[in-house]
Order: structure tokens, then sequence, then C-alpha cells
């Protein structure tokens, strides 16, 4: 028997699905995937069957309510496409909010995907030690360095020390960055890359582990070549 790729996902779905409704068989409420997988397969049987399609649509609002998900996956299950095979062809069909709301009056202090926090103030890399540099940016635009960028390799248009930047990172928060606008001296806080210290694509001047023998050296020399200021 020779499956397709798409004949192996229809597969998966099946035996998502089916494990969703043994879990539900038993009272349990389903995750995110589980819940996603069980929809999916019965709206793609009834294509097969070849319901109307505002059949399947409203067949596939009355599968589940919160009841049956666990808290807060009903709001993560905001929209799901779904390419269905129906007699005449495929059509995608989009389900909007499919997971119907319970008899239980909903959690509203449930966030999916939200991190609880103490209430005090928490210090980013703390005991850390920490280099300031001066930046200028000699270009005609205005650059971004993110938070994950190794500093050393940030754009050749901004001119600082490289050599004191080797090694080290904004020190920001992760998910955010600081920009350098035109002709501006901006003093930037840098902090050492944690970890194994292996730094991959990028500018192309590392591409392996900071602390390698003549890492530093040879990154300094390929900079200097390419025209990045400061090295």
């Amino acid at each position: 028997m020779n499956l397709t790729p798409t004949e192996m996902d229809r597969l998966t779905i099946f035996t998502a699905a089916e494990l969703a409704r043994r879990y539900r068989s038993l009272g349990i409420r389903l995750s995110h995937p589980e819940a996603v997988a069980l929809i999916t397969d019965e709206v793609m049987t009834a294509a097969r069957r070849d319901l109307p399609y505002a059949e399947i649509r409203d067949l596939a609002g009355r599968l589940l309510t919160a009841d049956d998900v666990q808290p807060g996956v009903a709001e993560m299950v905001a929209l799901i496409y779904i390419e269905c095979h129906f007699a005449e062809g495929t059509k995608v069909i989009a389900l909007f909010e499919p997971i119907g709301p319970g008899s239980e009056p909903p959690l509203d202090d449930i966030v999916p995907g939200e991190i609880i926090s103490p209430d005090e103030e928490i210090e980013i890399f703390a005991g850390r030690p920490v280099v300031t540099i001066d930046v200028v940016n000699t270009g005609d635009r205005d650059i971004q360095v993110r938070s994950h960028a190794h500093f050393f390799e940030a754009n050749r248009a901004l001119r600082f020390d490289r050599t004191a930047a080797w090694g080290m990172k904004v020190d920001r928060p992760s998910g955010t960055g600081i920009r350098f606008e035109p002709g501006l001296v901006k003093s930037v806080n840098l902090v050492p890359i944690d970890g194994s210290r292996v730094v991959l694509g990028q500018s192309g001047l590392v591409d392996g582990p900071l602390d390698a023998p003549d890492a530093k050296a040879t990154a300094l020399s390929r900079a200097k070549a390419l025209g990045f200021l400061g090295a």
C-alpha cells in the first residue's frame, strides 16, 4: 500500500481524533491538539459523505463546548481551516470559534499562554557583568538590533568597539531590541551570551563556538575585510 503525504496526514488526524474520542468518553477534558483533531476528523468525514457545506459547518459548531476541553482551549481555537474532499472537488472550510460556550461559567482569569510572575520586580541577567559602549549609526536609515543577536556582528554601518562587544548581547528582555537612528550616538549596555556560547549564522563572522581558540581573532579579521566599522 502506497500512501501519499496527504493520506498520511489524514491518518494522523484520525489517530489523534480517536484518542480524543476515547478521552472524551472517559470524561477527560481535551487539550488543544486533541480538540482540533476531533473537529477536523468529523468535518473531513462529513465532506467525504458529501454533506452540504452549510450542514457541515453547523455540525462542526455542535461537536464540542468549553465543558469538553481544558480551561483556555476554547479561546485558543479561534479559527480552523480544513481542506476537505467533496465529490465535486476540494474545498476549504473555515470554522470560526468552533468550540461553543459550556454550562460552566467562564474563568476570566485563565489566559492561554499567560506567564504568571511574582509581584515584585524581576531583574534580568542578575549578577552578570555589564559592558557599556557608545554606538553611532553611520547609515542613512534606522538599524535595529534584537536582544538575541551577537552584538559583535551587528550591522556593518554601526560604528563601535567590536572587540569590547565580543561574545555579548543587548541587556534587554527576550524579544525586544534597540533602535539606532542615523547619525546619533547611543550608549548601550551589553551582557555576556550564556549557555553553550555557540553563534551560528547572523553575519557569518563566527559560525561556531565563541570560546574556541583564535575564534575572536579570526572573526575580527573577517569583520575588517568585510567593512564592519569598529573592527
